[in-house]
C-alpha cells in the first residue's frame, strides 16, 4: 500500500480545498482535522473524507466562506448558527467559545445548527484537554443506525467523545460511535477489498452481512452492542442521547431528516447539529489529574489475558499509532484510495498526491 509523507498529504489536502474556493486559513484548519485522524490511525475520517468535502463545496451544500455567529448566549451557554460552513470552521468557533466560557465560569456549553461533518469527535474534545480542561463533543448525522427491533435506519452514528488531562502530558480520550462501527470503516474495507466482521451491518434482508459493498449500499448499521440479545439497545439509547444534545438543543435537523452524505454531493446543506461542552476541573475537588492518572496507571498495569496484548487505557491505541506514524513520517493509504485521489486531483486541477 502507498506510503505518503505527512507533509505531502497535508499539502495535497490544503491545495485541494483551496482549488474549490476555500480560504487558506479554513483549508488549513480542515486539513489539520483530517491529518489528525490519519495520524492516529482512523483513516476512515482522514483523507478518505476529503472528496466528500470537495464535492459539498462544488455543489454549494457547504459554504467555505461561511462565518458562524452566536444567536443567543448566557455566561455559560451559547447557541450558534454555523452558516453552513466547513465542519472545522464551525468546530473551532464553537470550541473556542466553550473554552472561554469554561475558563471564566467553570463550564461552557455550546450547541450549533447548520454545521457540516466535523471529522473525529475526539479531535474537538482534545482542543480543551490541551488547555487543562475536560472537553466533550457530539454530532448527529444522516440516518445509518437501525434502532433495536426496527428494519430501517433512523438515527446517525452520533459519536460521543471526552478528553481530559492526567498530568505530565498524559490524558484519557474517549471517542466512539453509537453504532457498532462508523460507515467510514466499511468504506476502508471496500478499498482494501476485504470483508467486514459479522455484527457491523445488515443487508437488505435484515440479516447481518460480511459483504462490505452490500453493507455500504444498504446503509443499515447495527447499534453499538449489536442485536437486542447482546444489548444493542444501549447503543441505540446512546445515539438518542446525542440527538437530544445536538438537534434537540440546537434546532438543527434531526437524524431522520438529514439527507444521506454521499461522495457525489448532497446538493443541499446538511444542517447538522453539534454540541461542545468544556468543564474546568479546577472548579471542583482538588487533585483531578492525579486521580485520573491513578486510574490510567491501574488499568495499564492489569494482567492481560494474552501477554502479547497489554491492557490499554482509552486513547492509548491512537497515541501509540500517532507516535509510530510521526516516527516514520508517513501515512499508509489503501491503493484504491490513492488511485481515487489521483482522479480527483485531475478533476479539480491540483498536483496529485505523491507516494514515497
Amino acid at each position: 500500500m502507498p506510503e505518503v509523507r505527512i507533509e505531502e498529504s497535508t499539502r495535497f489536502m490544503v491545495d485541494s480545498l483551496k482549488a474549490v474556493g476555500t480560504p487558506e486559513s479554513e483549508a488549513k484548519a480542515q486539513t489539520d482535522m483530517l491529518i489528525h485522524a490519519d495520524i492516529v490511525g482512523h483513516v476512515s475520517h482522514g483523507l478518505n473524507r476529503l472528496e466528500f468535502y470537495i464535492n459539498d463545496i462544488i455543489t454549494k451544500a457547504t459554504n467555505p466562506n461561511g462565518k458562524p455567529m452566536i444567536l443567543k448566549e448566557t455566561a455559560a451557554t451559547a447557541w450558534v448558527d454555523g452558516a453552513d460552513a466547513l465542519g472545522a470552521t464551525v468546530g473551532n468557533y464553537c470550541m473556542d467559545v466553550a473554552i472561554r466560557k469554561a475558563k471564566e465560569n467553570g463550564i461552557g456549553f455550546v450547541t450549533c445548527k447548520r454545521s457540516n461533518h466535523f471529522g473525529m469527535a475526539g479531535y474537538w474534545a482534545l482542543k480543551a484537554e490541551k488547555q487543562g480542561l475536560i472537553g466533550m463533543a457530539f454530532t448527529n448525522s444522516s440516518p445509518l443506525l437501525v434502532p433495536t427491533r426496527a428494519k430501517e435506519a433512523a438515527l446517525g452514528t452520533n459519536p460521543i467523545s471526552l478528553a481530559c488531562p492526567a498530568g505530565n502530558g498524559d490524558n484519557l480520550v474517549v471517542d466512539l460511535a453509537s453504532t457498532a462501527v462508523a460507515m467510514g470503516k466499511i468504506e476502508i474495507q471496500i478499498q482494501k477489498q476485504e470483508s467486514i466482521p459479522p455484527g457491523w451491518a445488515l443487508g437488505p434482508d435484515g440479516k447481518t452481512t460480511t459483504d462490505a459493498q452490500l453493507a455500504f449500499d444498504t446503509s443499515r448499521l447495527l447499534p453499538l452492542g449489536g442485536f437486542e440479545e447482546t444489548s444493542g439497545y444501549k447503543g441505540y439509547a446512546l445515539s438518542a442521547l446525542v440527538e437530544v444534545l445536538c438537534s434537540g438543543l440546537s434546532g438543527s435537523r434531526s437524524s431522520p431528516n438529514i439527507c444521506p452524505w454521499e461522495v457525489a454531493g448532497n446538493y443541499e446543506p446538511t444542517d447538522l447539529g453539534q454540541c461542545f461542552i468544556v468543564i474546568n476541573p479546577e472548579c471542583f475537588a482538588p487533585g483531578f489529574t492525579e486521580r485520573i492518572a491513578q486510574c490510567l496507571h491501574h488499568w495499564r498495569n492489569m494482567e492481560p489475558v494474552d501477554p502479547a496484548l497489554p491492557v490499554l487505557a482509552p486513547g492509548d491505541k491512537e497515541r501509540i499509532t500517532a507516535e509510530m506514524n510521526h516516527s516514520k513520517g508517513t501515512i499508509t493509504y489503501a491503493q484504491k484510495q490513492y488511485e481515487r485521489y489521483a482522479n480527483m486531483a485531475k478533476r479539480i486541477g491540483v498536483k496529485p498526491l505523491q507516494a514515497v
